[in-house]
């Protein structure tokens, strides 16, 4: 494998962590606990999934997945943002873990700061990886690692406001059917939906469906197309279609707004249909519909599961025997029902609605979707990600028109 000179490489880390300190995705921390590579015969992993104990299904798979491989693991947990930093400061002292689970947008940081090997490098299989969810972990046409699974949004709805303002959520097909629909859930006495627009990557996250789906680019954010998605949430604030809160609110806010039982739509996520189930009402889920008809690109959420350049490497076999491990067949169902994600594979895809039915619609969604880093945009996301929200919460605030709020944008990612 070729690897950049190492001054090369170590400016490109620094910039890297930089980049991610900046736009808030990476919190500060330091390297006194970071942690490198086990001794030989250990191999290391680190997730970003601390909520899972040494006892949980997930920590049970790791390790069995080592012992299929014939090493032992020392995993490691770290929250999402802590965990990239730390991979970056790992790099740069030569103590990368052999495998390192982390967000999507992410890799494509990692990868061009040289701290990944591609899946060519470790002869990992792709082959039977979904095409739109393989290019999230992809930087100058390639492969920097699998992803564990994948979620992303849709649109729950609340079956009882609905049938009371009588709107059929079949009929929900594009932007103005939709927003005939919330026109009469408000006319009943009812609130219309909810989402979060708040002034981070969430933000980003929950606008980029609308944006896709009007046919925006994020390499030029203030095209008329990019200016009527906007329109479209400005419009929904101003008739009151929309709360206010949108502003402030997290994904998991927007959540508990829906959960009052008053609102007939959520934009939100795999992640909560546990919830759905305990809210007390009945419910749906429909796709996010595209301006004029069809499914929009909603952005893909879940992590890859990557092998970090190391000095030995003759690591990289047993690195790729624990990651095809984790990714595959009955273990990859294991590990993608733990953590509420669609398969990357559609076998699995098809397993998991055969066992829950309702899990179509998502499947649908996750196959439409869309890399946030895709069109090869890699480190430039993360800036076009915070001037984005940050036009979102102008316009939606009063402060600046859709149009000049994303022109703004525009001229300062360039």
């Amino acid at each position: 494998m070729t690897t950049r000179a190492i001054p090369d490489r170590a400016r490109i880390l620094g910039a890297a962590l930089a980049l991610l300190t900046v736009t808030g995705l990476a919190s500060a921390c330091s390297s006194d606990d970071t942690k490198g590579s086990a001794a030989s015969g250990a191999y290391t992993v680190w997730d970003p999934y601390p909520q899972f104990d040494g006892t949980a299904a997930w920590a049970k798979l790791i390790d069995k997945c080592g012992a299929d491989a014939g090493v032992t693991i020392k995993r490691t947990a770290y929250d999402t943002t802590d965990l990239t930093n730390k991979a970056l400061l790992a790099a740069q002292q030569g103590s990368a873990p052999d495998v390192l689970i982390v967000d999507n947008p992410v890799v494509s940081t990692l990868a061009e700061a040289g701290v990944l090997t591609t899946t060519e490098d470790t002869g990992t299989d792709v082959t039977q990886i979904v095409p739109n969810l393989l290019a999230a972990g992809q930087s100058g046409g390639r492969s920097f690692g699998i992803p564990i699974g994948a979620n992303t949004l849709a649109l729950y709805y609340n079956k009882e406001v609905l049938d009371a303002a009588g709107v059929d959520p079949a009929s929900v097909k594009d932007w103005a059917s939709l927003t005939a629909a919330l026109q009469k859930v408000k006319a009943k006495g009812k609130k219309g939906i909810t989402f979060s627009a708040i002034g981070t990557e969430e933000g980003s996250f929950q606008f980029l469906p609308w944006f896709w789906g009007g046919q925006g680019r994020l390499t030029q954010l203030d095209d008329a197309n990019g200016v009527a998605a906007l329109s479209l949430w400005e419009g929904w604030l101003k008739d009151g279609l929309a709360p206010k809160s949108v502003l402030s609110n997290t994904q998991t806010t927007s959540w508990q707004e829906f959960a009052t039982g008053d609102y007939a739509f959520a934009e939100n996520g795999t992640w909560q249909l546990e919830n759905a189930k305990k809210a007390g009402f009945d419910y749906g889920i429909i796709p996010i519909p595209a301006k004029d008809g069809g499914l929009a690109p909603a952005p893909t959420g879940g992590e890859f599961v990557t092998v970090p350049v190391q000095k030995e490497a003759g690591r990289y076999t047993t690195s790729s025997k624990i990651v095809s491990c984790l990714t595959s067949g009955d273990n990859a169902l294991t590990a993608d029902t733990t953590l509420s994600y669609i398969a990357a594979t559609t076998a699995i895809q098809d397993r998991q609605v055969q066992a829950t039915p309702e899990l179509k619609v998502w499947v649908e969604a996750v196959n439409a979707a869309k890399g946030r880093t895709s069109d090869d945009l890699g480190t430039k996301y993360p800036k076009i990600s915070e001037q984005l929200w940050t036009a979102v919460q102008a316009a939606l605030s009063g402060s600046a028109a859709p149009a000049d709020a994303l022109k703004t944008a525009q001229s300062s990612v360039k």
